[in-house]
Order: C-alpha cells, then sequence, then structure tokens
C-alpha cells in the first residue's frame, strides 16, 4: 500500500483495533495530561485531541453528543468540555506538543512525550501545594533520585547480561 497522500496511519491495525488505541491514548492524555508513546501515535493522536478540543469550546448539549459519538468514555469528554476548552478557551490552536525523548530499547522505535502546552512538568499531580512543608519536599527529592540511582544500576546490569548472552551465542555459532 502506498504512503503517498494517505490521511491517517494504520499502525498494522484493521479499523476497530486503530480506534480502540486513538481512543484509548486519548483518555489516558486527558487523565494525565502527559503521555509516553511513539512518535507516529502522538501525531494521530493530536490530530484528534485538537480537533476535540476546539469542538468542546462550543460547550452545548449539540457538541457534548458530538463527542460522545467519537469517544463514548464519558470522563474524557467530561475533562474535554468542563477543563480542557474552558483552559484553552483564549487559545486558538496549538493545544499540545510533542517532546522526541530518544528511542526504546526493546525494538528501537522513536519515542516522544504528547503532552498539553500548559502542562506542569515540575508538579503534574499538584502534590507540591502550598501546605507542603520543605522537609517534605527535600525528602520526596532525596527518594526519587535514590530510586533513579538504582533503576540506572538495573539497566546497566541488565546491558552487561545481554551484551554476554549475545557474545556467548556467537561464540557458539563459530564452533
Amino acid at each position: 500500500m502506498s504512503s503517498h497522500r494517505r490521511r491517517t496511519k494504520y499502525f498494522s491495525r484493521d479499523f476497530n483495533a486503530r480506534k480502540a488505541l486513538i481512543r484509548g491514548l486519548m483518555s489516558s492524555l486527558v487523565e494525565h495530561g502527559r503521555i509516553s508513546t511513539t512518535v507516529d501515535r502522538a501525531k494521530e493522536v493530536r490530530r484528534h485531541i485538537e480537533k476535540a478540543i476546539t469542538v468542546g469550546k462550543r460547550g452545548d448539549v449539540a457538541t457534548y453528543r458530538l463527542l460522545l459519538s467519537r469517544n463514548p468514555h464519558k470522563p474524557t469528554i467530561d475533562g474535554i468540555v468542563k477543563d480542557l476548552s474552558v483552559r484553552f478557551m483564549d487559545r486558538p490552536g496549538g493545544y499540545t506538543r510533542i517532546i522526541k525523548i530518544g528511542r526504546r530499547p526493546g525494538d528501537t522505535a522513536e519515542m516522544a512525550f504528547l503532552e498539553f502546552v500548559d502542562y506542569n512538568y515540575k508538579d503534574p499531580e499538584g502534590t507540591l501545594g502550598e501546605k507542603s512543608k520543605p522537609a517534605e519536599v527535600t525528602a520526596k527529592k532525596k527518594l526519587a533520585t535514590k530510586a533513579k540511582r538504582v533503576s540506572t544500576k538495573l539497566l546497566v546490569a541488565k546491558k552487561k547480561t545481554v551484551k554476554t548472552l549475545q557474545k556467548k551465542a556467537r561464540v557458539a555459532a563459530r564452533v
């Protein structure tokens, strides 16, 4: 199949599976404000979410029903109509951004963050509000740093194991 002038990516799925994939990614994006996915999926989902937010700006019952016909997950549509379209009311478009984050280790697919332009990456859950104390904040930072160090060590150990196994397989194949 030729890829010229093709409007949508097929993602090696039939119609219903592709529709479910896009709906699921849209729901995750509305719920979390930022998702990590492949670049191609992010570009496709961006198309759908931006159209939904633009339509949701009207805010009437017909709009709500139209969005429900496209994505029947009510919490997602509530988030689009009641939260996102209000947040982006004065913005004419471009509600999301794609930030490339490198390649996935398993299959080297190019990965990216898809997030809303007003996403607060320093405090995505609102956990560092006015009520939190500085001691709690430093404790959380220390815990996060320690977890990062541990995960890095595990990743290095895993890479060494994989390289060792590959080397043994090559030696065995030569014999």
